[in-house]
């Protein structure tokens, strides 16, 4: 039977600099060598620098980015065009046989337009060129690489059936991958400890009923929505369990990746006994 991969996502906030970019890709030299690996990324504040150059007006509901046509261009550009190709650049000059993709490659990202979003707090929104993944999404790309310990690294942009592209938060996009390849771990790597608890303290484990509680009691943030909604699909699909975690050091990344996860970070399971039995690596019971 094949190893099953492990999926990690990077927010692009943790590739847009020099020093953070060469953790990430430590940090994913050690967790390459251990097991199949799939890598999604983002690009948020790369893509909100561009669309400001270009006198586009940044919108978003809950996380998610509202996209017009002009939208779409700068994210796939920069998504697929820097911040991919540099990406992908620094990880096989580390050694790290990475290959770089789109959802558009093999259809691996295959989506559907997003229907209008109902938001938080009561509006319908409209999201424009925004992606929803579809379950006929082809994987078969990458079972072959990852089958070859080729390391998949896959902009978060899809494509849909007529052929026009799709802007899909990489969040979504990487839980839609995790659950397609019945991966036995998501990560999720950005720049905040875990999922926080209305003090700002980082919260070890939650089910399923503690991520609904944080969603309708308001206390997770526009952000950490999507990534909420991402995990609990991957869950739903099989997927063991999800870490959510600070990447911006090349130990805490590569413990996340592993059996164990770091004190500082959340693990996300599908029942709420399994979260309250869970023990971080370092803390204590």
């Amino acid at each position: 039977m094949a190893e099953r991969a492990l999926v990690v996502k990077l927010g692009g906030e943790l590739l847009e600099e020099s020093d953070r970019l060469a953790i990430a890709v430590a940090a994913l030299k050690t967790i390459a060598a251990a097991g199949p690996l799939v890598v999604v990324h983002g690009g948020g504040k790369e893509i909100d620098a561009a669309l400001k150059a270009a006198g586009i007006e940044k919108r978003q509901v809950d996380g998610l980015r509202v996209t017009d046509d002009a939208t779409l261009e700068v994210v796939v550009a920069v998504l697929a065009g820097a911040v991919n190709t540099r990406f992908v650049a620094a990880l096989n000059i580390a050694g790290v046989p990475a290959v770089g993709l789109t959802g558009a490659d093999a259809s691996c990202g295959l989506a559907a337009t997003a229907p209008p979003h109902h938001a938080v707090d009561g509006r319908v929104v409209d999201l424009g060129r925004v992606g929803v993944p579809e379950s006929g999404a082809d994987m078969r790309l990458l079972h072959t690489l990852t089958a070859e310990r080729f390391v998949p690294v896959i902009a978060c942009i899809g494509l849909g059936r007529d052929g026009r592209l799709l802007n899909v938060n990489a969040d979504t996009f990487a839980g839609h991958l995790a659950a397609r390849l019945r991966a036995r771990r998501l990560v999720i790597a950005g720049t905040t400890p875990g999922v926080l608890d209305g003090a700002g303290t980082t919260i070890p484990a939650l089910g399923a009923d503690g991520i609904a509680r944080l969603v309708n009691e308001g206390t997770a943030t526009a952000g950490m929505i999507a990534k909420l909604r991402a995990c609990e699909q991957a869950l739903a699909a099989g997927v063991d369990d999800v870490v959510i975690v600070d990447g911006r050091t090349a130990e805490t990344l590569a413990a996340a990746a592993a059996s164990s996860v770091p004190a500082a970070a959340t693990r996300l399971v599908a029942h709420t006994l399994v979260a309250q039995a869970f023990r971080p690596a370092g803390g204590q019971p």
